[in-house]
């Protein structure tokens, strides 16, 4: 009988969730990986099943759906799935100002940065809770650590609700066995900036802003596991951060404010 632990991760078919898989594949994990392309989470799970002997259950699913959540969580609970890592990793970012993009597309963002990963938790913690032990990482990012930008309205926005999420969920659970962090990496290489069209503006960036996302993987689980709440990723954004807590915040919205236009997507 298989008794290895198991971690369900959304957004495991390419970057930093495909880290995370690789990671906790090769720390004994066996994988719920989840995301739309099932291509891609088959040659995933068939390499990490080569490697690590790990066996990953597949669930191609879009959680831009409003009921996938209550799905997925069910599935898992009729096949005798006990989640003891949950990775809410799904996201993505929409490039312009507020007025710029649809509500729909607004919606559906928020659909997967805020509430899918909240559902997600609120179905898998309560198995956690009677088992007495279990793990969230709710990816975040050092811009919810900082001020907002003019465009890409809504990601800092998201990911500052999912950091002060995993804190509370952190401060209400940790007495029973469940430990919650926020992961907060900076720029990280993975096809993100592709999807949301800011792949010319990126590669200006200077070199030493890009994380690796096995790094970024690898050190928000050892976080998780030692109970750590937020965790910031490489030592470049560790120092923004603080910098950014000395600087009184009508600076640095002016200086935010000097490369905001550049975000900006021009109507057709």
């Amino acid at each position: 009988m298989n008794h290895k632990p198991k971690a369900l991760i959304t957004g495991a078919s390419s970057g930093i969730g495909a880290a995370f898989a690789r990671d906790l594949a090769e720390r004994g994990y066996d994988l719920i990986l989840v995301a739309r392309r099932a291509d891609r989470l088959k040659d995933l799970a068939d390499q990490l099943k080569e490697q690590h002997g790990t066996a990953s259950t597949i669930a191609p699913v879009d959680l831009n759906l409003p009921n996938m959540p209550r799905k997925l969580a069910e599935a898992l609970k009729a096949r005798g799935q006990y989640v003891e890592m949950l990775v809410n990793n799904a996201g993505y970012s929409l490039p312009g100002h507020l007025l710029d993009q649809d509500w729909e597309q607004h919606r559906d963002f928020l659909q997967i940065m805020v509430n899918a990963p909240i559902e997600l938790s609120w179905h898998l913690l309560p198995t956690m809770l009677e088992r007495g032990r279990g793990n969230i990482i709710n990816v975040a990012s050092v811009a919810g650590l900082i001020p907002g930008t003019a465009g890409h309205t809504l990601y800092s926005a998201a990911k500052a609700f999912m950091i002060k999420f995993s804190q509370s969920l952190a401060l209400e659970y940790r007495d029973q066995g469940i430990h919650t962090c926020a992961v907060c990496p900076g720029f990280t290489w993975s096809e993100f900036h592709d999807v949301n069209g800011s792949r010319a503006l990126m590669n200006k960036m200077p070199k030493w802003m890009w994380l690796d996302s096995d790094r970024v993987a690898r050190e928000g689980i050892d976080a998780v596991l030692k109970g750590k709440v937020v965790q910031v990723s490489g030592l470049q954004y560790k120092a923004i951060h603080a910098i950014t807590k000395l600087l009184p915040e009508r600076l640095l919205l002016r200086m935010i404010a000097r490369r905001s236009a550049q975000f900006r997507v021009q109507s057709a």
